[in-house]
């Protein structure tokens, strides 16, 4: 039964490895130094390195017991003679530890060489310099003389963290040994052997949170597993509120995903540590999504919840996420506020018009096909996959447009059958009486009056004298610049005409309001087609060209809703034709009405 009057020693402390066969998951070190001490061929310095809490210091303890244990078996000390035990208190003369850390100077290097030449009561002295990467440049320099030609009974065990900060001369004078971190079977392991042998009584899923917060280190996993003890049988409300947090972030949901930081930040998570738990579960996440769940240390129930929201998320999704929330990471150091730089990287990654960023659009037209892929023909996944190579680096708008570009209703083969359908009905009606031609205005510069209700906004424009003359545009016009338009811009731009260039901008009459808010829809080609042939902005003003007669509206039954759109929007217009109604159009691109095969 134990002292009730000895004082409590924590897990890390009592259940520290005692013999090389003790030490976890750092088998190709305690092999080698086992078969070192077996065959007589210790080294005279080592440098072992690694991160904390993987068994540095409790090896380089190891090692000194077995170089003077008075019953050693197979290079394993006995843990029983006087000199194990006493290298086990900290009391033999045997054994000393220094602190380069807290006795970096030179002063202290120096009383440390000069004791090592003294005798002492075993076979062998150890020294364990312990971060020895914190020593300064001139303690450095006064070991390295001794590291070179040490006494024959003294050994030197340097420990570090950085081994990159040991000079190079040091290193070059060691066996350097590489500690590694805890691989999940082999942490959980350890953790319930601990959790048996002092019977804790720490249930199985209480185990599994201590392993993920011991991130592959035994000192913090047996460090939280002596809080959870204390503290009794504890839900992982970390894990609650990130899992919420990245499950928003999948269903783009800004509004949740705030409160989630709210929620959290409430209950004293600070900002900083929050971030970098998403930012691991966003990873491990990642991990899934790769088919490396191998790489993933977390319980089975952990991993559904992984691979659902990597599905949702997608390569793309999780790449930028892990971005986002990694450059905010970086971000929060320096802010003044650090909740904020969080939530701010949040709504980026929740709310899509948010982040105008050439990942996030790419993202986007990522979901499209994933999302639309069985609602959508192949030509609208090939114009998002050709627009998304086209976005620039900045704007949204593009990928808006590739998005609106795909029905929402049935389109292909049925949509098709539906317009032709009609069209042949009207075909079969008496037609319509034909439009009176268009009377040219008078030879004066400037147009008559326009209906003001016709006349789109117009852009910001260059001033009059850099826009070319109502004559150059005529000209352009007809020889080269309608002929590189789409089918559906040159049918809807054919009847029109330029009649001035006045204004800042190039003015283009129709025959009526119709067909201003029909070519309104593709007003920007043109536009660009003007300035690829100009080499300069041509903004355009259209207008309803005046007349002496009344030009006929639309005839019944072609407004902009009805089935004509969805022809031309099916279709395009051979180079060179020249149309001006929706049957026009249709036998220009299909031949004779009464010949197409609806099937």
């Amino acid at each position: 039964m134990a002292d009730a009057d000895a004082p409590y020693q924590s897990l890390y402390r009592r259940f520290r490895p005692q013999d090389f066969a003790s030490v976890r998951g750092q088998d190709h070190v305690t092999k080698a130094l086992r078969n070192a001490v077996r065959d007589g061929k210790v080294a005279h310095a080592y440098l072992f390195s690694g991160p904390r809490g993987t068994g540095k210091t409790s090896t380089a303890r190891i090692l000194a017991k077995a170089l003077n244990c008075t019953d050693l078996k197979d290079g394993e000390p006995c843990d029983q003679c006087r000199s194990c035990v006493e290298i086990r208190n900290g009391s033999s003369l045997d054994v000393q530890e220094l602190d380069a850390a807290s006795n970096n100077g030179v002063d202290a290097m120096r009383d440390l060489v000069a004791r090592a030449a003294l005798g002492n009561p075993g076979r062998r002295k150890v020294y364990i310099v312990d971060e020895v990467h914190m020593l300064s440049a001139a303690a450095s320099n006064a070991l390295l003389k001794t590291l070179e030609e040490p006494p024959g009974h003294v050994v030197f065990v340097l420990a570090t963290t950085d081994p990159q900060k040991v000079l190079p001369t040091i290193r070059s004078r060691t066996q350097h040994y590489e500690f590694r971190l805890l691989g999940g079977d082999v942490l959980a392991g350890l953790l319930n052997d601990v959790n048996e042998a002092a019977g804790l009584g720490v249930s199985p899923e209480a185990i599994d949170l201590v392993m993920r917060r011991g991130s592959g280190s035994a000192r913090d996993a047996l460090s939280v597993l002596d809080q959870v003890a204390a503290a009794g049988d504890v839900a992982d409300q970390g894990f609650d509120r990130v899992d919420e947090l990245v499950d928003a972030v999948s269903d783009r949901d800004a509004g949740r995903a705030l409160l989630a930081i709210a929620e959290a930040c409430s209950a004293g998570v600070d900002a900083r540590r929050l971030a970098s738990d998403a930012l691991e579960h966003l990873r491990n996440a990642f991990l899934m999504a790769m088919k490396a769940a191998e790489l993933v240390a977390v319980p089975d129930v952990v991993r559904d919840r992984l691979a659902e929201q990597a599905a949702r998320l997608g390569p793309a999704g999780l790449t930028r996420a892990m971005e986002t929330i990694g450059q905010a990471v970086v971000d929060m150091r320096d802010a003044l506020d650090p909740r904020i730089t969080l939530e701010v990287a949040v709504v980026r990654l929740a709310r899509a018009d948010a982040d105008t960023s050439p990942a996030a659009l790419l993202e986007r037209i990522e979901k499209l096909e994933r999302g639309l892929s069985g609602h959508v023909t192949e030509p609208a996944r090939a114009e998002a996959r050709s627009a998304a190579e086209q976005l620039p680096p900045a704007p949204a708008a593009p990928v808006e447009a590739t998005a609106a570009s795909a029905p929402a209703g049935p389109a292909g083969p049925a949509g098709a059958k539906a317009a032709l359908g009609a069209l042949r009905n009207r075909a079969a009606a008496p037609p319509p009486a034909p439009a009176a031609p268009a009377v040219k205005p008078a030879p004066s510069p400037t147009p008559q009056p326009q209906a003001p209700a016709a006349q789109a906004a117009p852009a910001p424009a260059p001033a009059a004298a850099d826009l070319p003359t109502r004559d150059e545009l005529t000209k352009a016009w007809g020889d080269s610049v309608l002929s590189t338009l789409s089918g559906k811009a040159r049918a809807r731009y054919s009847p029109g005409r330029f009649i001035d260039s006045a204004g800042g901008q190039a003015v283009f009459a129709l025959p009526n309001a119709h067909y201003i808010d029909r070519c309104n829809e593709v007003k920007g080609d043109v536009e660009q087609a003007l300035a690829a042939h100009f080499g300069r902005p041509v903004p355009l003003k259209l207008v309803v060209e005046a007349v002496d007669t009344v030009a006929p509206e639309a005839p019944p039954g072609l407004e902009p809703d009805d089935e004509d759109i969805r022809v031309e929007d099916l279709t395009e217009v051979p180079d060179g034709a020249a149309v001006t109604s929706p049957e026009d159009r249709l036998r220009a691109a299909f031949g004779d009405i009464e010949e197409v095969d609806p099937q």
